[in-house]
């Protein structure tokens, strides 16, 4: 390939949609499930205090960092799937497809909880269950877009593009 040629891309919107919509409808049968079982603020041992289920509603991002931005946060996690979806046209592998729909998919589970809980539309509070160690409660969206971050960095990275790439540098 000289330098003008780029490497071919496929048009991944069903599978980034696909993908998408089951990460957050999984996110949201689960935050269900825990809502009927879990009492808020009352841990759930599983692997004693080291993996635990714990109830909170969240208003900030990780961390329960920004709290007065929920509004923010809402904004981002509406506009992040539509721009997936558009950009899904134009991805190089199924890894960079894969690590954009589980973020995508992480974000749409969130914003669902946004829209449509306490303490009202575009304000909600997101729901969180599961607490390992001393680090963040968390819930599976977020889980998601940890390791779609992951998975699509590494495919950045390594991908077939980023070899390509490499092998045209040392050409030259």
């Amino acid at each position: 390939m000289n330098q003008t040629e780029t490497a071919p891309t496929r048009n991944y919107l069903a599978p980034v949609a696909a993908v998408m919509v089951c990460v957050a409808v999984v996110d949201q049968l689960v935050k269900q499930l825990m809502l009927g079982w879990l009492e808020p603020g009352v841990p759930q041992p599983v692997i004693g205090d080291w993996f635990r289920f714990y109830l909170l509603f969240n208003p900030g991002a990780s961390f329960s960092m920004g709290q007065d931005f929920t509004w923010v946060f809402t904004t981002i996690q509406l506009l992040f799937p539509i721009g997936a979806l558009y950009f899904s046209r134009n991805l190089h592998s199924r890894w960079e497809a894969l690590g954009l729909a589980l973020i995508a998919g992480g974000a749409l589970g969130n914003l669902v909880d946004r829209l449509f809980r306490e303490p009202g539309f575009w304000f909600g509070h997101v729901v969180d269950y599961i607490s390992v160690g001393n680090f963040a409660v968390f819930n599976i969206a977020d889980a998601c877009i940890t390791v779609g971050v992951v998975v699509f960095l590494i495919a950045m990275l390594f991908g077939e593009n980023a070899t390509a790439s490499k092998a045209e540098g040392a050409e030259q």
